[in-house]
């Protein structure tokens, strides 16, 4: 199986404005890229999905929410064989936009691979550790390696650009381990 034939979603966790999540979405969605992965960018800011309200859960729904928005974010979700989260870290924990879109869908994101890219004064590392215990229970599968930006603000440049090259190795492993998982679990899905 080549990467060309594996889609991977770009999850950008954060709708704020003049959020940081734009620059490490876009160097993490090249670097998949060149990888030959089938890449697309998922902004959370183009589903604006109200506060999950349902009365069942996406665990036991036989159809569709009827929300559009939400069936769009669902059908995006259904599509992918694997997930790259963006996650800002906001108190101590991932944002609550992100959860909201993780809460509304059910059996698409089951045995499909998650890797992270966090940021916030400790890098993100408190919000990908909830993450990973939220994830496993939707049944996805989180690699071990992550991506840790820690405090980016105090390192941009004069026009507000972070230089990622601190962050280039630690990248090359979560996505070389995001690979091989990817792999796995699609022929484990396509062989039932």
């Amino acid at each position: 199986m080549e990467n060309k034939d594996l889609k991977i979603k770009v999850v950008l966790g954060s709708t704020r404005p003049k959020r940081f999540g734009e620059q490490p979405a876009q160097w993490i969605t090249e670097k998949a890229k060149v990888k030959g992965f089938d890449v697309e960018l998922l902004d959370l800011r183009d589903y604006p999905m109200p506060f999950f309200d349902e009365a069942v859960s996406p665990s036991y729904k036989k159809e569709p929410y009827a929300n559009p928005v939400v069936q769009k974010w669902t059908a995006k979700v259904a599509e992918a064989d694997g997930f790259i989260f963006i996650v800002a870290e906001y108190n101590h924990g991932y944002t609550a936009v992100l959860k909201n879109a993780i809460d509304y869908v059910g059996a698409e994101w089951t045995r499909k691979p998650v890797v992270f890219v966090g940021y916030g004064s400790a890098g993100g590392a408190r919000a990908v550790e909830q993450l990973r215990e939220v994830v496993a229970e939707r049944e996805m599968a989180p690699v071990r390696n992550a991506v840790h930006i820690v405090n980016p603000w105090a390192s941009l440049d004069e026009k507000g650009i972070y230089n990622f090259a601190p962050n280039e190795a630690a990248a090359d492993l979560m996505l070389d381990q995001f690979e091989w998982w990817t792999k796995a679990l699609k022929t484990a899905r396509n062989t039932g």
